[in-house]
């Protein structure tokens, strides 16, 4: 039984989601305010969390920031703030998936729940390497310099699916739709905001990438550069 946290400030949007989520068998914990909601991720440690942005005094996006100081947790974020820049900052931040109100229960549930799959380790697969990380698909982990770098779910996936495909061009519609589901492919700006991080996390220098290379206007592709590492 996956575990979910909710946070918003709303309780009839509170009580509506804990209805919903429990009736599909999640185990469910509930929270009003961006303070609760650090504390109880930190005692309980939640499989995903839903999260409103307007929330008072500590709001949406610092509790992002919060959460991603010490957990990779799937966050889909919920708001009213319709604009791209709000998507984007909350994004930039470590959100996994946002779907702004009012929003329809089936669609937040497949949201839900690729999120939940992008964070299962795939199972009996080698690691890469290369001449400046590791990525290690049975852990499901990258580590630089001997120590493990931190990615979110969907920093995680992204780099998954283009390893997968060492030297093959990926397409902004396949990897959005192997990433967030088949009602993606038009949202080449979540792309670039995952990217930008995933680079500045594993590239030695971001701004001139060696392996995870844009194909102007078409995709991504990742490759070994011809000094890199070895297959593992």
């Amino acid at each position: 039984m996956s575990r979910v946290l909710v946070v918003d400030d709303d309780p009839r949007i509170l009580k509506t989601l804990e209805i919903n989520l429990r009736a599909r068998g999640f185990e469910v914990l509930l929270a009003r305010t961006g303070e609760d909601a650090l504390k109880l991720a930190a005692r309980h440690h939640p499989d995903a969390v839903i999260l409103d942005l307007g929330l008072p005094k500590l709001d949406g996006l610092d509790v992002v920031r919060g959460l991603r100081g010490w957990t990779s947790v799937p966050i889909v974020v919920l708001s009213g703030r319709g604009s791209e820049t709000a998507k984007v900052e909350a994004l930039d931040l470590g959100a996994d998936d946002y779907l702004t109100k009012p929003f329809g229960m089936d669609e937040l549930f497949a949201r839900l729940r690729a999120a939940l799959r992008r964070a299962v380790a795939p199972d009996g697969q080698p690691a890469i390497e290369t001449a400046d990380f590791i990525i290690d698909f049975t852990a499901k982990q990258v580590r630089r310099d001997g120590a493990t770098v931190r990615l979110t779910p969907t920093q995680w996936h992204i780099v998954e699916v283009l390893v997968r495909n060492t030297g093959r061009l990926v397409t902004y519609e396949q990897l959005l739709q192997e990433v967030w589901g088949p009602t993606y492919g038009k949202e080449t700006n979540y792309l670039r905001v995952f990217m930008t991080q995933i680079r500045q996390k594993l590239e030695p220098d971001s701004s001139a990438p060696r392996y995870f290379i844009t194909e102007p206007g078409i995709g991504f592709r990742f490759q070994q550069p011809s000094d890199g590492g070895r297959d593992g």
